[in-house]
């Protein structure tokens, strides 16, 4: 019975280690199951917290680029207004010139008041053109310039310099310091400035 005893306290240790060895494994299970639970439950915190950023994102996005287009949209108003303004700060001292125009061509007179008349018109054109900053290009007397000259000829003379110009054919005009058209001139050719 000594024997059955120790036998039985044996296989009682062992069924109380195999049952403690369960009650631990099924404790770590517990144990491993909340932490996945927790893992699971911060992992779906944070998915949403990202979510919400992404979506925060989007909507900027959606916004700065309405934002952009309004304002590419301004600035070709903006431009377009711009250029209607010059276009009609350069067309509006026409307007009085095309006026007197019409006026000659109505008007009856001699030959003598009709040229008054298109001189005057001729002196409110180069005012506008001033008004404008158009200036128009120094020709008759000074040396020839290839930057704002084009020789349409020569004409050799001893009276004049060589190259200098002695005859304009058709203005040309700057706008400040910038040639719209060269002035189309005649200069002078001088053998004996030439040879010497």
């Amino acid at each position: 019975m000594a024997e059955e005893t120790v036998v039985q306290t044996a296989d009682e240790k062992e069924l109380a280690l195999e049952t403690e060895e369960v009650q631990e494994s099924r404790a770590e299970s517990s144990h491993a199951a909340e932490r996945e639970t927790e893992a699971t439950a911060a992992l779906k915190t944070e998915l949403e917290q990202v979510k919400g950023e992404r979506d925060q994102l989007l909507d900027r996005l959606a916004r700065l680029q309405a934002e952009f287009e309004n304002s590419r949209r301004r600035e070709v108003k903006e431009r377009q207004d711009v250029r209607d303004y010059a276009v009609q700060n350069a067309v509006e001292p026409f307007l009085g010139v095309m006026d007197n125009f019409q006026l000659a061509l109505k008007a009856e007179g001699s030959a003598e008041q009709l040229r008054a008349g298109v001189e005057l018109i001729l002196r409110q054109m180069e005012e506008a053109l001033r008004g404008l900053h158009v200036q128009p290009v120094e020709s008759v007397g000074a040396q020839f310039d290839p930057r704002v000259h084009e020789a349409l000829g020569s004409i050799e003379t001893a009276e004049y310099q060589d190259h200098q110009v002695i005859e304009e054919i058709r203005k040309g005009y700057k706008l400040r310091d910038k040639l719209l058209r060269p002035a189309l001139v005649k200069i002078a050719v001088n053998s004996k400035q030439v040879s010497e």
